[in-house]
């Protein structure tokens, strides 16, 4: 009768194959199933930098363009009141109108465009700028609009570089 209790107890010590293999295929389609929501979760806050970005910068370039109405920074006759470049929204220009010359800055940094692939552009050329007399990208004179360089799909399937 002792014999018989140990050989019962050794025999419940570890899992069959067959049990390990039906766990191991159980966690393959769990990981399976949460895979894709992984990467869409990933592309949703990407998409989501992108949008607050392109908000804050646009933001920017308005402000540089009402204080250049407003006489805050000088303007050539010819000149539209936008900024020259994205550099001058973070370098700041001079205020015309203060006696001490302090600059006004629009921008702390030129973000990155969170969908820029070559990392050894800088930020300023992940974007693409369209001037006020509708010219884009190297030959445009100054800074009306920006968008991502980016002809990816979105999650909504509209292209980052029309968002």
């Amino acid at each position: 009768m002792m014999l018989y209790l140990r050989h019962q107890s050794q025999r419940h010590q570890g899992f069959t194959l067959v049990e390990l293999l039906v766990a191991l295929a159980l966690l393959a389609l769990l990981v399976s199933a949460a895979t894709p929501m992984v990467q869409i979760n990933a592309k949703r806050q990407k998409e989501q930098e992108l949008r607050r970005m392109l908000w804050q910068m646009r933001d920017a370039i308005d402000a540089y363009k009402q204080a250049a109405d407003d006489g805050l920074i000088k303007k050539n006759q010819n000149d539209n009141g936008y900024p020259p470049t994205l550099r001058a929204l973070a370098n700041g220009v001079e205020n015309s109108q203060d006696p001490a010359k302090k600059k006004l800055v629009f921008l702390r940094r030129i973000p990155r465009d969170p969908f820029a692939e070559n990392p050894e552009i800088s930020n300023e050329e992940t974007w693409l700028v369209r001037a006020y007399d509708g010219t884009q990208g190297e030959l445009a004179t100054d800074v009306y609009d920006i968008s991502s360089r980016s002809t990816q799909l979105g999650i909504n399937q509209q292209p980052y570089n029309t968002w």
